[in-house]
């Protein structure tokens, strides 16, 4: 008899910080929110890591390892071709820095508030990876369309859940 063992992929979400004391609020539901819109994109999370962290943290990593020097919300490291060699091509998978500090100050200065602003970079990072861009206005309108469906989805999500999040 031949037995035929099937590897299904890891799916791991995590979150950690780096120089910064930042702490992800619902972190389940957030899981389940990439998810979801992995979904949507016929794509599936494989280990994607969300590193906040503070503005001189990731201008460090702007200059090292893009050439950069300039301040940023979020730098994506794409980690799927390595990941997909062992699992699929449909995998997603990731590094993703976001500096708190810069967040903070657009979810003001858009008026966004930071919870709902840091949303939207969280999902933007994702968006990268499964295809989106945003280089042109075109690309920008998409991005953004993407990126609102995506928050009305864990809004939806977080009141099935009872949570409020706060924007």
């Amino acid at each position: 008899m031949l037995i035929l063992q099937v590897f299904k992929p890891n799916v791991m979400i995590k979150f950690f910080a780096e120089d910064c004391s930042f702490k992800p609020k619902h972190k389940r539901l957030v899981g389940r929110w990439l998810k979801s819109v992995a979904a949507s994109e016929d794509r599936l999370p494989g280990a994607l890591n969300y590193i906040f962290c503070s503005d001189p943290y990731l201008l460090d990593i702007n200059k090292q390892y893009l050439g950069h020097d300039y301040y940023t919300d979020i730098i994506t490291f794409d980690n799927s071709d390595d990941y997909s060699r062992v699992y699929t091509d449909k995998n997603v998978s990731a590094d993703i820095y976001i500096s708190v500090d810069t967040v903070r100050a657009n979810g003001q200065e858009y008026g966004e508030g930071f919870d709902k602003e840091l949303h939207r970079v969280i999902v933007h990072g994702l968006l990268h990876l499964i295809g989106y861009d945003d280089h042109s206005q075109a690309q920008k309108k998409q991005m953004r369309a993407a990126e609102d469906r995506a928050l009305k989805a864990l809004e939806s999500m977080a009141a099935q859940d009872g949570i409020q999040l706060g924007w």
